[in-house]
């Protein structure tokens, strides 16, 4: 039985974490932390995914080239700063991790680098060279909370997460922490996601299930309709749980891609909920569609769009809009048999039936729409498949916000 817990990144054994200010950028509180460190007690299977943006920051590089060997110690990630298209990008990003290190006793090799904010200013290194060997003494299993806060950007809230699961008679546990709020869209968007587990398991099957859940969890949230540079999600697998090494997709396979799906997902919806000026998470949910790929499409197309997002803002139940965005979405439906209706903890109610609108209490439908999520239910009748992704309305905040980012 998944069981939701509390912990973080340093739920499952083995793992510390810490996070501190250092000043990575410029005039930046002190109260602000921007630099973060995750550690295992012993090597990992490590496996990763990365943005599909065909400009990618250094610190990607660097990591894709730690773990060409499958296994990694430990993440060293900043924020303040994207390290993408600056001078000096690459020998900073492995001078990171060769300061982590220095600091912990291990290799360059062993640590995964990250680096989240303005892309094309160079990194502010020194800063993070004389804030690391108190990072690296600040570890504890205490410190997930503080690593979280330390890779936010123009996120509100920090996003963490845990679960335990019983897999072979052992207790495994997988925690997380995430950051991301704008510059979110399909083939991940500006999101940082970092991931810890005590489950014993190889890193090809590993890695198999982290490729097949990012695309069902974190590639369906859409923010602003832009794809970062730097975008990364890594599981780090210790193996101290003490189950049976998990080498095939088995039984014990299937318990724990669950667990791992609710942790990625659980982090997507936080991702989406926190967009940049967003007063609501809006999921989209697309059923009874021919292919899974056809529904993914659809949903996608309504929570990327900006009309149907303004409306939302407005609590303005503008189903036209919602259909338009299916109609230019390019996948295969026949309009005359959708039914599309809206839902929160309010109530649900139906606006249009096989394709054509119904007349229906707007005050109603006005209080569905003002709450903090709102759900866009959409049947195209037509079959046995659905997807879920999720997005968020569109505020006046939004544009404040990325008005005067860089400066």
């Amino acid at each position: 039985m998944l069981k939701e817990i509390s912990g973080g990144v340093c739920a499952a054994k083995g793992f510390t974490a810490s996070g501190i200010h250092c000043g990575v950028k410029t005039g930046s509180s002190p109260d602000k932390n921007d630099l973060a460190m995750i550690l295992s007690e012993c090597e990992c299977s490590a496996a990763a995914v990365y943005t599909m943006n065909r400009v990618k920051a250094a610190p990607i590089y660097v990591t894709m080239g730690n773990l060409e060997d499958g296994v990694c110690r430990g993440i060293i990630a900043n924020s303040g700063n994207a390290n993408a298209c600056a001078p000096m990008s690459h020998e900073n990003a492995e001078r990171m991790c060769a300061l982590a290190a220095q600091a912990t006793g291990l290799k360059s090799a062993d640590f995964v680098v990250a680096s989240t904010g303005v892309i094309g200013q160079e990194l502010n290194i020194s800063a993070i060279e004389k804030g690391m060997p108190a990072l690296a003494s600040t570890l504890s299993a205490e410190g997930s909370d503080a690593a979280a806060h330390a890779v936010m950007t123009t996120d509100t809230v920090k996003k963490e997460t845990a679960v335990s699961v019983s897999i072979g008679g052992k207790t495994v546990t997988i925690g997380a922490i995430a950051k991301g709020s704008g510059m979110i869209h399909p083939n991940m968007g500006t999101m940082l996601c970092f991931i810890t587990t005590d489950c014993a398991i190889t890193h090809d099957v590993l890695q198999d299930a982290l490729h097949e859940i990012v695309p069902r969890t974190f590639n369906r949230v859409t923010v602003d309709g832009d794809t970062s540079t730097n975008d990364m999600c890594v599981v780090l697998a210790n193996g101290l749980a003490g189950n049976e090494q998990i080498e095939w997709k088995d039984d014990s396979f299937t318990v724990f891609y669950k667990a791992l799906y609710q942790v990625c997902e659980t982090m997507a919806r936080a991702i989406a909920a926190d967009g940049e000026g967003a007063s609501r998470l809006v999921t989209c949910t697309v059923r009874c569609a021919r292919s899974e790929e056809s529904a993914e499409r659809l949903a996608k197309a309504v929570v990327s769009s900006s009309l149907v997002k303004a409306a939302l803002f407005g609590a303005d139940a503008n189903w036209g809009r919602v259909l338009c965005a299916m109609g230019y979405s390019k996948a295969p439906f026949r309009p005359e048999y959708v039914d599309i209706s809206f839902s929160s903890i309010q109530g649900s109610i139906l606006v249009c039936e096989k394709g054509v609108g119904l007349d229906f209490d707007e005050e109603l439908a006005r209080k569905i729409l003002s709450q903090d999520e709102v759900v866009i239910d959409v049947s195209l009748n037509e079959g046995g498949s659905e997807a879920t992704c999720w997005g968020c309305d569109l505020t006046y905040e939004y544009v404040k916000i990325n008005g005067d980012y860089r400066t």
